[in-house]
């Protein structure tokens, strides 16, 4: 895409209240990288609010203090997904809904980006709705996204029949039309990876099992859908890369309700844990000297969860840890400017809450903040 500079920080306002004026308390978890970590080495922390999200800033690497919360109105705003490119651009893409001159329902998908850390975003522009007729004006549902590595973006929508719409950007910066990938059956937002050689891939949990897109080349159309016997339970299905160019998809198994792993090409590895409901937040790190893959979740009783295991090792075992904090929707990892990880949720109340990784072996966590507001 076109790149330009970033302008400075601005105080956004909404109804006369100024960024620091709002209330500071989210509805609800963002989909996607909701952590992300700047250029700078600096974290920052996105959630949905009414009329618009919310954004925590470190105020320096490492922290542990933040500034925040920033209020970016958007109105009509209904879902937020966050994803990050390798040249990290943050980039927002929402599902705004809104009342028509003739009273109707309008519905489009909306997408925004974030140049550098702290600074304004860009404008808000519209991408349409790909779905036809008047009576299925409100069907898009949240999307999802994927950066490849030259920063071209791919929106991922399920289309009217069950299927995958893209649509992405042309090497002139343009977008393309809405493109038709096919499938059916899918009920639940897919799971998409930018891949280190440049592809993009797509797994999605479908009636009939699993439907994986893959593209054969970077820049290239999308194979697939090819489908496989498998059974995760809708809208759990996360994706990591795990080796170069391959993706290691994680998700919740449908019958012993415990998390599992699956490569293209093998057998879903059984994980354990407690059943979880919305897609797990993937983080690949080194623990101990161990190239390990963590993961995080909100169990059905609504407490985070945190787990871990050698990464495409799963043989060797996953270990959990129920965490004494209660979450709306799904986690957040991330590494911080020292290699720390971070975890990141957004309590019962509506306050985000982080914790790092301490100083000593494994993966114990420090104490929970709460990000002011």
């Amino acid at each position: 895409m076109r790149r330009r500079p970033a302008g400075p920080t601005s105080a956004s306002v909404e109804g006369g209240r100024t960024a620091g004026e709002h209330h500071g308390t989210a509805s609800g978890a963002a989909h996607g990288d909701w952590l992300t970590r700047g250029k700078d080495g600096r974290l920052t922390l996105y959630a949905l609010t009414g009329g618009g999200l919310l954004r925590w800033t470190e105020n320096a690497v490492g922290g542990p203090e933040w500034n925040g919360p920033h209020f970016v109105p958007v109105a009509g705003l209904t879902h937020l997904t966050v994803v990050q490119g390798a040249d990290t651009y943050v980039h927002f893409l929402g599902r705004r809904e809104r009342t028509g001159a003739d009273g109707g329902r309008n519905v489009d998908i909306v997408h925004a980006v974030q140049y550098q850390t702290g600074l304004a975003l860009g404008d808000w522009r519209s991408l349409g709705n790909p779905f036809q007729g008047p009576e299925e004006s409100g069907s898009p549902a949240a999307p999802v996204g994927a950066v490849a590595q030259d920063g071209t973006v791919h929106v991922l929508l399920r289309g009217e029949h069950g299927g995958l719409m893209l649509r992405r950007e042309a090497p002139n910066g343009k977008w393309r039309a809405w493109e038709d990938l096919h499938g059916g059956g899918v009920g639940a937002p897919a799971a998409a990876i930018a891949a280190a050689d440049g592809r993009i891939e797509v797994c999605a949990a479908a009636e009939t099992g699993v439907l994986v897109w893959r593209q054969s080349a970077p820049g290239g159309d999308f194979a697939g859908p090819r489908g496989f016997s498998l059974r995760p339970v809708p809208g759990t299905v996360a994706a990591l890369e795990t080796g170069p160019g391959r993706a290691t998809f994680f998700w919740t198994d449908a019958e012993s309700g415990g998390a599992a792993a699956w490569r293209a090409g093998g057998w879903p590895a059984a994980l354990g844990g407690t059943p979880a409901e919305r897609p797990y937040a993937v983080l690949r790190t080194s623990l101990d000297g161990y190239d390990c893959a963590v993961l995080a979740y909100r169990g059905r009783d609504g407490a985070a969860v945190l787990g871990m295991g050698g990464t495409e090792n799963e043989a060797a075992g996953f270990w959990w840890y129920e965490l004494a904090e209660s979450c709306q929707g799904a986690p957040a990892l991330a590494l911080d400017g020292r290699g720390r990880v971070v975890m990141a949720l957004i309590g019962a109340d509506g306050r985000p809450r982080v914790a790092r990784q301490g100083d000593g072996d494994g993966l114990d966590l420090t104490r929970w903040d709460t990000l002011g507001g």
